[in-house]
């Protein structure tokens, strides 16, 4: 199967559905309504249309609207086809985002009832164990009772959907590690006392908290597919118009969200477009041999800046509804693939972004613009 068509069962399957709020469901905040952070909205973007970039680290000031963003950015994605009553959110057709149950009756030509729901936000604790995250077996009733009874963990309730972990940065490197492996298998496995049990675990990983608080890992760091720097908003026009769509909101919600209904709705047609056409975007080789070679010069570990700054230029193409790459479509996203992987220098001030942009300049032959 490809990456777009696993993109698509994972986030998009079925038809289109309308956004409304109904007095069943709590009022979210409109992913169209939120002004300004840019970077951090297009990187959410991104990693919705091809989950395979790898997730987002965001870094940046408290109060600054990201986990508004976040959970906007959920409620605007589409419903998805799920076998009912599965704790696993299993696909009904794919095998990949099935659970060995699940597989087991479809092979077995057994009737699925499908059900559709809307895509999780999973928010993970700060305090969460690893068996709350990862699930746990009962060893007393597998050895009584001959079944493997397991207890799904937060990693089965995200599969196909959004893993949310504010503060990321004070999280256990343990448990940062559990996430992070997930992530990358797509696939969770529990062992006890000899037994094992897995289930799909799929989903976009976004990970946020404060630089003062301190810091992650390099190693942690790396494996997030892109990193956003959000600051506090200076400009005082700015800053009252973001107050002011707040108190809008937080008074009448029904009506601010029907004042965005229309965007809601071409915002979430242009995401199920952009997955659809990423299948048929293309970059061409010397594009690719530049990428490569600002990751060489920029002295990036590994192949993984390369591989995630391609896959973000390819999905920012789909969504400028788009089939080739172009120069500018790589400069809009290379910073956000590649400033957390640079080699720190204590005694350096220059900031890892303005690195990026210098060595890119240079490589694509872009300095002659400036200045």
């Amino acid at each position: 199967m490809s990456p777009t068509a696993e993109v698509s069962n994972t986030l998009n399957a079925g038809a289109l559905p309308t956004v409304t709020a109904t007095p069943a469901r709590r009022a979210v905040f409109p992913f169209t309504a939120i002004v300004g952070q840019e970077e951090m909205k297009l990187a959410l973007l991104l990693n919705v249309i091809d989950p395979k970039i790898g997730g987002v680290m965001i870094m940046g000031d408290r109060g600054t609207g990201k986990s508004t963003t976040i959970r906007a950015l959920t409620d605007l994605l589409p419903e998805i086809e799920v076998v009912a009553d599965d704790p696993f959110n299993s696909h009904p057709s794919d095998p990949d985002l099935m659970s060995d149950e699940v597989r087991d009756r479809t092979l077995s030509q057994t009737d699925i009832k499908i059900a559709r729901k809307k895509v999780q936000m999973v928010d993970l604790p700060l305090g969460a164990t690893e068996d709350r995250v990862c699930g746990t077996i009962d060893i007393e009733k597998a050895l009584s009772e001959g079944v493997k009874a397991f207890e799904p963990g937060l990693l089965a309730k995200a599969n196909r959907g959004i893993l949310y972990v504010d503060e990321v940065n004070l999280l256990d490197d343990h448990l940062v590690d559990v996430l992070l492996d997930s992530a990358a298998s797509g696939w969770n496995t529990v062992e006890r006392e000899g037994i094992s049990i897995r289930h799909p675990a799929k989903f976009i990983l976004i990970g946020s908290g404060n630089p003062e608080e301190g810091e992650l890992r390099p190693q942690l760091l790396d494996r997030f597919g892109m990193h956003a720097e959000i600051r506090t908003v200076k400009d005082p026009n700015l800053r009252v118009e973001i107050v002011e769509q707040r108190s809008s909101f937080d008074q009448n919600p029904v009506e601010f969200l029907a004042k965005y209904q229309r965007e809601q709705d071409e915002m979430q047609q242009k995401l199920v477009e952009a997955q659809e056409r990423l299948k048929s975007v293309t970059i061409d080789r010397e594009l690719r041999v530049k990428i490569s070679q600002v990751c060489a010069e920029l002295d990036v570990d590994g192949l993984r800046g390369d591989l995630v700054t391609n896959r973000a230029a390819k999905a920012f193409t789909a969504l400028e509804c788009r089939t080739e790459v172009t120069v500018d479509d790589i400069r809009r996203v290379m910073t956000l693939c590649l400033r957390h992987r640079l080699r720190k220098d204590p005694l350096e001030s220059i900031d890892s972004g303005y690195k990026v942009t210098k060595v890119f300049d240079r490589v694509f032959g872009l300095e002659t613009t400036e200045g």
